[in-house]
């Protein structure tokens, strides 16, 4: 019984002794988006924290930085020509799907850790997107529609992978640039970085930033959310009046 407490307090001390710690910071935490808002960049800066008896690792760190936009709900239809027109067929729908998707990573992903991994702990975009809870499985025929909305945003600019957009400054110290383009929704944005050493997660740490919209775009949202009613009838009337204006200026006699 003393020979397997001596082994348990071994073990422990060389799990402690080879613990590391997260630490991350942004370069911005509120994003304002006004009239001449054409896309930003944030930066997120991180130190990979280690006490004295840490012992270091031979094949180095590996940092994945994955940013989950704002949630929406979408709808992916598939349609099909006939005539001179598109019918829809078989549509599937992705209630919980973020609006902006980014991995960015030190390494290419699959240098960095295993398949088997990715997919359990839906490291890389490949692995959200065709993870369980992203849609409905359907046997094999949700697939589709999943690469669809991956190829929808991406032409959009909203989902994304970098490979080696993250840089090591030393051996402990990172970087890594989140692009945000005008397409990117307001909204609250989570960024969590994960460190990697040997295909497997040591640590994880999530923080936060928020797209937020100023002047008169956020005034003509309010109203919008607010006053629905009194905005279309407002939008309704102005597009009336510029159409009359336009008919009288450009009318012939």
């Amino acid at each position: 019984m003393r020979t397997l407490g001596l082994i348990l307090i071994a073990l422990l001390s060389i799990c402690s002794a080879r613990a590391e710690n997260l630490i991350t910071s942004l370069s911005n935490h509120r994003v304002l988006i006004n009239s001449n808002y054409t896309g930003t960049f944030i930066a997120v800066f991180g130190a990979i924290e280690r006490d004295a008896q840490t012992v270091a690792r031979a094949t180095g760190y590996d940092i994945v930085v994955t940013v989950r936009g704002p949630k929406q709900f979408l709808v992916v239809r598939e349609k099909e020509k006939l005539g001179p027109v598109w019918i829809n067929q078989e549509l599937q729908k992705f209630p919980t799907a973020p609006a902006y998707l980014s991995v960015m990573t030190s390494r290419p992903i699959d240098e960095i850790t295993s398949p088997q991994l990715r997919q359990r702990q839906k490291i890389g975009l490949a692995a959200i997107i065709n993870a369980t809870d992203f849609t409905n499985e359907r046997g094999g025929a949700d697939r589709q529609f999943r690469e669809a909305l991956y190829r929808l945003k991406a032409q959009e600019g909203l989902y994304l992978e970098e490979e080696r957009g993250v840089t090591f400054l030393t051996a402990d110290l990172f970087r890594a640039s989140i692009p945000l383009p005008a397409t990117a929704p307001p909204g609250e944005y989570n960024v969590e970085v994960a460190l990697f050493a040997d295909t497997v997660i040591l640590a994880r740490t999530t923080t936060h930033f928020e797209l937020v919209k100023t002047g008169f775009e956020e005034q003509v949202g309010s109203v919008a959310r607010d006053w629905s009613l009194f905005y279309g009838l407002a939008t309704a009337a102005i597009a009336l009046f510029f159409g009359w204006m336009a008919n009288m200026i450009f009318r012939r006699d």
